[in-house]
């Protein structure tokens, strides 16, 4: 049974760092490009960030560029994602997902976990 499961999330002051990981079981994760995708309070699904299967290459939405950073452990089976300056507007639930290729449909996703920046 594929399973990933989110982590790291919580509440943070506007500036602040929060670091979340999906832990991947089930499947062969290097086989899989991994991505996040966030889910604001009323809002649709924005795509966050995306790693190819073996980190060689990584990819952002243009509001997330060069305050998050994705990257992978495939000998640990876990995605991670580095946030920094976070802003009220980054309050979302985030997924992990699975996919054959960056950009490829998603498998598989996990649960979520709740990021909340507030003061």
């Amino acid at each position: 049974e594929v399973q990933l499961v989110e982590s790291g999330g919580g509440l943070v002051q506007p500036g602040g760092s929060l670091r979340l990981s999906c832990a991947a079981s089930g499947f062969t994760f290097d086989d899989y490009a991994m991505s996040w995708v966030r889910q604001a309070p009323g809002k649709g699904l924005e795509w966050v960030s995306a790693i190819s299967w073996n980190g060689g290459s990584t990819y952002y939405a243009e509001s997330m560029k060069g305050r998050f950073t994705i990257s992978r452990d495939n000998a640990k089976n876990t995605l991670y994602l580095q946030m920094n300056s976070l802003k009220s507007e980054d309050t979302a639930v985030y997924y992990c997902a699975n996919s054959p290729v960056v950009g490829g449909f998603f498998g598989s996703w996990g649960q979520g976990t709740q990021v909340t920046v507030s003061s």
